[in-house]
Parts: C-alpha cells; sequence; structure tokens
C-alpha cells in the first residue's frame, strides 16, 4: 500500500511538472532573448522547464498550427492565411509584442560605404546595381570599390526575410541571385568574410565582424541603428517582435510571457541588444 502510494505521489510531481513545461520555438532574431529570459526564468521558479529553439518565424508559426510549440516567435506579424488556419481548428489566437528591433543592414568593414539610401539598397536587391562602384555614398560623395556585390540574404521561411521584403523593397522580389542563409549567425560569417558582401541581421546580432550601415529613408536624414534610435524610432526599419500562442494554452504560457513582459524581463530584452516595449 505504502508502495502504490508512492507511485501515485510521483506520478501526481512528474504531472505538475509537465503542466509548468512549456514549448517556444520560431524566429532566429527572437532565439537570443527568450533563451536568455528562460534561463532566467528557470532559475527562479522550481520546476519551470522552457525549451526555446529556433528554425524561422514560419517554422515556429507552422509548428503552433500543428500544436508542437505553446509559443511561435515571430519577427514579423502573422499572416491572413495562418490567422485562418487557426481559425478553422477552433483554437483562438493571442499575439504579444515583447520587444522592438532596429534591423541592420551590414557590409564588411573593409567597404568604404557608410551611409545608404532605401532606394539604393532596394536596386542593390533586387539586382539592379550589381558592382560597388555604382554606388555612390549620399553623404560623403565617394563611389565604392569596384567589386561585385555579392547579396546575403534569410531564408523564406525567416520573418526577417519577409520584413525586409515589405519595409526595404516594398513587396517586390530579391534578385535571382541573392544567396539564401538558414540563420542569422550564417549572413553575419558570409559578410564578414566577403569583401563585397552585404546582407541584413537583427540589430543583436551586430558585432565586430561587420560594419551596420546608416540609413536614410528620406534621402536627407541618415541613421544608425542603435539602442536611442531604436527607442525613439529615428532609425527607419524598425520592427515588431512577437510571441503566438492559443487561448486555450493560457494558464501554461502566461507566466512566463508576463515574465518577460516585467520590467526584469525588459531588462533582459535590453541585455540582449533589442529595445524594450517599456
Amino acid at each position: 500500500m505504502k508502495f502504490t502510494r508512492l507511485i501515485a505521489i510521483a506520478v501526481m510531481a512528474a504531472c505538475v511538472q509537465l503542466s509548468n513545461a512549456q514549448k517556444i520555438k520560431g524566429s532566429d532574431t527572437v532565439l537570443p532573448v527568450s533563451q536568455e529570459a528562460a534561463e532566467t526564468y528557470m532559475n527562479q521558479h522550481a520546476g519551470a522547464r522552457v525549451t526555446v529553439t529556433g528554425g524561422g518565424s514560419g517554422v515556429g508559426i507552422s509548428a503552433l498550427l500543428d500544436g508542437t510549440t505553446d509559443i511561435a516567435m515571430a519577427s514579423r506579424s502573422i499572416k491572413f492565411s495562418e490567422r485562418m488556419k487557426l481559425k478553422k481548428s477552433g483554437k483562438q489566437l493571442r499575439e504579444a509584442v515583447v520587444a522592438y528591433d532596429a534591423l541592420a543592414v551590414v557590409v564588411n568593414p573593409g567597404n568604404p560605404v557608410t551611409n545608404l539610401t532605401r532606394q539604393q539598397l532596394e536596386d542593390i536587391f533586387r539586382g539592379k546595381i550589381t558592382n560597388w562602384s555604382q554606388v555612390r555614398d549620399a553623404v560623403t560623395g565617394k563611389r565604392g570599390e569596384d567589386l561585385k556585390i555579392i547579396v546575403y540574404s534569410r531564408e523564406t521561411s525567416s520573418g526577417t526575410y519577409e520584413f525586409f521584403k515589405t519595409s526595404v523593397l516594398h513587396e517586390k522580389n530579391y534578385m535571382a541571385g541573392v544567396l539564401s542563409m538558414p540563420a542569422t549567425g550564417a549572413v553575419i560569417q558570409s559578410v564578414s568574410q566577403t569583401r563585397g558582401a552585404i546582407g541584413y541581421v537583427g540589430m543583436a546580432y551586430v558585432n565586430k565582424r561587420v560594419k551596420a550601415i546608416k540609413v536614410s529613408y528620406d534621402g536627407k536624414r541618415f541613421v544608425y541603428p542603435s539602442m536611442a534610435t531604436g527607442r525613439d524610432h529615428t532609425y527607419p526599419i524598425i520592427r515588431e517582435l512577437y510571441y503566438y500562442y492559443t487561448a486555450d494554452k493560457d494558464n501554461v504560457v502566461k507566466p512566463f510571457i508576463n515574465y518577460l513582459l516585467s520590467d526584469a524581463g525588459q531588462r533582459i530584452v535590453m541585455k540582449s541588444g533589442y529595445v524594450p516595449v517599456r
């Protein structure tokens, strides 16, 4: 009888632990802050288990649709078609904006070009400009080197890919020869090793191996991506970073989401290199 009681207690304890477990999947942009927040949250809440994996916004949202993740991380807003799929399943969608990101355009540190307009970026990423010698720095007036432009992008499942296409290319298609990278880290590595390269990454990924470009949408004011310019939205390529989940998982996911949106959680957002929402 005592042995049976011990088994029952062990099973109940396991069920409690499982009820506190949650899976978070999706955007590589949101990945660093989610990992840092999950680690801190688990250290402060005994029995809590949070697993965080990347793969891209589209991958995370697909996992939410098929029920294999509790939270989908996304660096773009959910599409109408994705909303409809979820609605057909009878589940109610929930959305939380957990941070802002200044999407940085990066080149190799050896590239002398420092300032680019949105139109120049569109022409480069659409293949209309193919050599840096065709690029005139709008501030210094100097042209780039006689060097082929190598364009790096994220894969089509990436929310960053979608956002850049909307915000910078104005929904026009990328050039046919764009090199699609499976993760943001791969973009950084490729740009750092290729003198003629250009790409785009979340602000938190910018380091000394690459050079972030000042960008202007009006051709007059060129702004560098930073915490300050992201916070006051003077940098033009700003986006919201999302958590998506379903109403039936409220009890499972809300404690962690509330933590991330708290003062302590938003300090983690800043520490990770993103702009807090409050």
